[in-house]
């Protein structure tokens, strides 16, 4: 592409409207004529996006230069975003069954179709990451596209500036007759106290001041960049976990992602809820409609940490590193991690306990107790007796071909395939027992498993949390305001001063707020005999402003 010398001699790139040292009105190098007021976006510099489009480079990057593409990026983004809200997201789910069926069992088909559609994960989908590391690029290219020309223009400017820029200026005014020095002087020392800063050439003036706000739209980019940036590092692996951890009393599980190092143990799981009576009576109505309210559930944990190397298969030794309370926005804190009180259950089946009982003489032969999350297979009771675990259902339901089979592996309803061996009956006698369901498929027993007790703990459910991005997008926010700011509460205003001839020229312009600009003209003019410039759109946009 040619680049186009201006007759001041200063040589402009390709697709330059306006020369950026003299401000001459150019196009493919002959002069516009026409006497609109010319847009100073940009200050009519030659963006890439409006000079090339021929190689493949050029499409893409006139594709996501365009603000319209950036705009439908963020919609189609909170779209599809909007979509991970309908049905919680896996991590959210329990682990009790395959995540297929879950959502099927919960849901029905369209549980199904999320799932087999990818949205039960779609955060961290790769098509859903495309998406924001688009408008990612789109940000980074739109403020290179404008930013660069920007700069370069406002930078190379000069104070002389050429007729045609002077009077296609919104604000412009001429003074006939020759005007004194006094008044040049007063002008620049009022222009002095409105903080202008002053540039003089041969007796002309450029007086600005404001110009970094001009940069406030570009600095919210880069905060957006930063902040994507963040939010992106948080599918790298380690960078953010957020796992739900449930442990029940007496119990000690390892804390996901700390590579085994670090265990926890839950000694008790408190809960308080508030009394009507002993609170406040102004609950009363409240909880007379909505049954028992949580004051307060919090719970007691140690928390251990491995001792050197563990070998696999091996119960690892461990030291205690801390014992403290986690209550509601109260975590306990280790490293880089917290854990978080997020939820309860109480009263979980533990244990169940049977009798050996022969079925006629009502004679029992001693007792098993079986742990619900990790029965033993053979209960030995002695002079021949013994029980057999044959199958175990902790969440007990038919299925569709009439065998049973378990929901998940949480007992909310167990159920047992026993086998009992006794001296009469050696070859042993199989029950079907569930609660309230005793099933003999192999006709009748002399034998039973007669029900004889259960035990349940309190669970606490803890939310594992760690985010190493959690400063980058802190920092991407911060960097946001400070752009917001800049743009929103300054202005880019300039004023020239030139002499044509015997004749006095005074232009203006502003990026936005025109009715200040006016007033302050108003106020650098007074008591000299400069003329003020009027405004040449004779106020039918009085408070039109610009954006870069």
């Amino acid at each position: 592409m040619n680049q186009v010398k201006c007759e001041c001699g200063h040589v402009n790139p390709h697709g330059t409207i306006l020369c950026e040292a003299c401000g001459k009105i150019i196009e493919d190098g002959t002069q516009i004529t026409a006497e609109a007021v010319i847009d100073m976006r940009y200050e009519g510099s030659a963006r890439r996006s409006q000079t090339y489009n021929k190689s493949m480079i050029d499409k893409i990057w006139n594709f996501f230069s365009s603000v319209k593409v950036g705009v439908w990026l963020i919609i189609v983004t909170l779209i599809a975003s909007s979509l991970g809200t309908i049905l919680p997201q896996e991590m959210y789910i329990p682990n009790i069954m395959p995540v297929a069926e879950y959502y099927e069992d919960q849901y029905g088909w369209f549980g199904r179709l999320y799932y087999d559609l990818g949205f039960h994960n779609l955060y961290s989908s790769w098509w859903y990451l495309l998406l924001v590391a688009s408008i990612g690029v789109s940000l980074v290219i739109c403020s290179l596209d404008r930013v660069i020309p920007l700069y370069r223009a406002l930078n190379k400017q000069r104070v002389i500036r050429h007729e045609s820029f002077l009077q296609r200026q919104r604000m412009f005014g001429t003074t006939s007759g020759s005007v004194n020095e006094k008044s040049y002087e007063l002008a620049i020392q009022q222009l002095k106290k409105k903080r202008y800063h002053i540039r003089e050439d041969n007796g002309n003036i450029l007086a600005e001041k404001g110009r970094f706000s001009r940069w406030g739209p570009y600095v919210n980019h880069v905060g957006l960049i930063i902040f994507l940036i963040g939010s992106m590092l948080r599918f790298v692996p380690g960078m953010y976990i957020d796992e739900v951890l449930w442990v029940r009393e007496g119990e000690t599980k390892v804390i996901p992602e700390t590579d085994g190092q670090y265990y926890l143990k839950n000694v008790d799981f408190k809960l308080e809820v508030y009394d009507k009576e002993k609170d406040n009576e102004a609950f009363g109505d409240a909880l007379d409609k909505t049954g028992m309210v949580a004051k307060n559930y919090q719970s007691d944990v140690i928390l251990y940490k491995t001792k050197g190397n563990t070998v696999a298969g091996e119960e690892p030794e461990l030291e205690e590193v801390d014992s403290s309370s986690i209550r509601v926005n109260e975590p306990l804190k280790f490293e880089k991690f917290a854990l978080y009180q997020v939820n309860y259950k109480l009263d979980e089946l533990s244990k169940m306990s049977f009798l050996l009982t022969n079925k006629s003489t009502s004679e029992t032969f001693g007792d098993i107790t079986v742990n619900l999350y990790d029965p033993e297979k053979v209960y030995e009771l002695g002079n021949g007796y013994s029980v057999q675990l044959m199958s175990y259902f902790p969440d007990f339901e038919f299925g569709d071909d009439g065998n049973p089979t378990t929901k998940s592996k949480v007992p909310n309803n167990p159920a047992f395939v026993f086998k009992m061996f006794s001296p009469e009956k050696p070859e042993g006698e199989v029950s079907f027992v569930a609660i309230q369901q005793t099933i003999e498929p192999l006709g009748d027993n002399e034998y039973k498993m007669a029900f004889n007790g259960i035990e349940t703990k309190d669970v606490t459910g803890l939310t594992v949390r760690k985010d190493l991005t959690l400063w980058i997008i802190g920092l991407g926010g911060l960097i946001f305001m400070i752009g917001v700011v800049q743009g929103a509460y300054w202005n880019h205003r300039r004023i020239w001063i030139q002499r044509k001839g015997d004749e006095v020229w005074v232009a203006a312009h502003t990026n936005k707020n025109w009715f200040g600009l006016k007033k302050e003209i108003q106020l650098v003019l007074a008591g000299t005999e400069i003329n003020e410039p009027s405004d040449q759109l004779k106020d039918n946009q009085v408070d039109e402003g610009e954006t870069d």
